[in-house]
């Protein structure tokens, strides 16, 4: 640098010299204080040679090595609301659901393997207890939702059992539990009034009856009518009966709570008390001591008849009961409780069964497919006892019937029976206002459609 200043033309060391003492003499002067900012009032100046705090903010930063930077243990509790955001997050964890169906020969094991689920977990599930034995009577076509989190453990399984109840299985943090979950259906009544014009069964039909609810007023009323013979164009029927619904609507019917059938003039009427049983209006019981009728047959192939020409021998000989056509394994119930005083086999009534009623009664059942109960056996009213064969002297399937009264054969369709009991006495002032607010019921109704049609 010397060397260069040398060789410069004696002006320009002149101006150059002039240049350094003019920075020199700026350089020892005082200067003014200096501002931060523009917008500063002059309150806010910083002066020379002070120092001034400068607060500084620190942003965290997740540290990744643990090693160089140990985990404090803080002792200040956390946020109520942090904690709360936590829990909220876990019972709001989204499920992924699939459902199984239950198919031919499937048990428990297949379907978890099926749905993918470990046997450790269907251990754990079947241990909860009875609540859960629901699932190893499950049948196929039924179906059960299975719903995991995002590391396919099972959290959640729902079972419907039936219309109103669900199973649910749920996992807490490894550990299951099991509730039930009952939903009540709402009863509500409904009434029918229809006249025969052709038959029983196609009337019923066409005012929307079930089968279920049809076959529960044949059997109300199967003491008094033999629905096989003793229906006839122009009898009526009338019932209210009840209907159950879930989220409005109707899942089911439910018990017929009053009933009259008019068969060939004769009026029957029925209430149902509290007690679940069926009484006619003055308080005697539906159920008589005797069926008319212990099988459901297409017709009588043969009547009672004392001088009947024998189908097979062409002899004139005593029919001394019933042939009730049947297809062959119809079921055959007891017209009666009482005790199997004889079942046996013989070349003329095939496989039979006599069964004793008190001291005074005596059925007998012929011709038999197959006999249910043995000698001894005591027997309820419409309890299967046997099934409709051809076993025998016979021309054809039917079983042929008699009863016996003090040892006379009497015609089981005109034979008078025994009376039915009454109501007990405790009960009856309140059963029969029942009655008469039901009979009214139903004769309104009957009013109500005669004057639609």
């Amino acid at each position: 640098m010397t060397d260069i200043y040398y060789k410069l033309p004696r002006r320009h060391k002149q101006l150059l010299l002039a240049l350094m003492i003019v920075m020199g003499i700026l350089l020892l002067l005082p200067s003014e204080n200096a501002s931060a900012s523009r917008s500063q009032t002059p309150s806010d100046s910083l002066k020379i040679a002070t120092r001034y705090a400068a607060p500084i903010e620190f942003t965290a930063q997740p540290v990744k090595n643990s090693l160089l930077n140990p985990p404090v243990k803080s002792t200040q509790e956390a946020p109520v609301a942090a904690v709360k955001a936590t829990e909220d997050d876990s019972s709001e964890e989204k499920l992924t659901w699939q459902q199984v169906k239950v198919k031919s020969g499937d048990n428990l094991a297949l379907i978890f393997n099926r749905a993918g689920f470990s046997a450790n977990t269907l251990h754990k599930i079947t241990s909860l207890g009875d609540k859960t034995k629901i699932l190893t009577k499950i049948m196929p076509g039924q179906i059960i939702n299975f719903g995991a989190n995002q590391q396919h453990q099972l959290i959640k399984l729902t079972y419907q059992e039936n219309i109103t109840t669900t199973l649910e299985i749920t996992n807490l943090a490894g550990k299951f539990s099991a509730k039930k979950m009952t939903r009540e259906l709402q009863i509500r009544e409904r009434m029918v009034s229809a006249e025969i014009t052709s038959n029983f069964w196609n009337a019923a039909i066409e005012h929307q009856l079930d089968p279920s609810t049809i076959m529960n007023l044949a059997n109300i009323f199967e003491w008094d009518i033999d629905f096989g013979l003793d229906i006839r164009a122009g009898d009526q029927f009338s019932l209210i009966y009840e209907t159950k619904y879930l989220d409005g609507m109707a899942v089911k019917t439910g018990n017929i709570v009053a009933a009259e059938f008019i068969n060939r003039g004769q009026s029957y009427q029925a209430i149902r008390a509290a007690n679940g049983e069926y009484y006619s209006a003055t308080g005697r019981s539906m159920r008589k001591a005797f069926l008319r009728s212990p099988v459901n047959f297409k017709y009588i192939s043969s009547s009672f008849n004392p001088r009947r020409l024998h189908p097979v021998t062409k002899r004139v000989r005593p029919h001394n009961g019933i042939d009730y056509a049947a297809k062959t394994g119809t079921p055959v119930r007891a017209s009666g409780a009482g005790v199997v005083i004889a079942a046996g086999y013989t070349k003329y009534n095939g496989n039979y069964i006599f069964i004793k009623h008190g001291e005074r009664y005596v059925t007998k059942y012929l011709h038999l497919s197959k006999k249910l109960v043995r000698k001894g056996n005591r027997v309820k009213q419409g309890q299967r006892i046997g099934k409709v064969g051809s076993t025998g002297r016979v021309t054809g399937a039917h079983l042929h019937y008699e009863f016996l009264v003090n040892g006379v054969h009497r015609n089981p369709r005109t034979v008078k029976l025994p009376k039915s009991r009454s109501i007990a006495k405790k009960d009856k002032s309140g059963f029969l206002k029942l009655a008469n607010q039901r009979m009214e019921q139903l004769a309104t109704n009957k009013r109500i459609m005669l004057a639609q049609q």
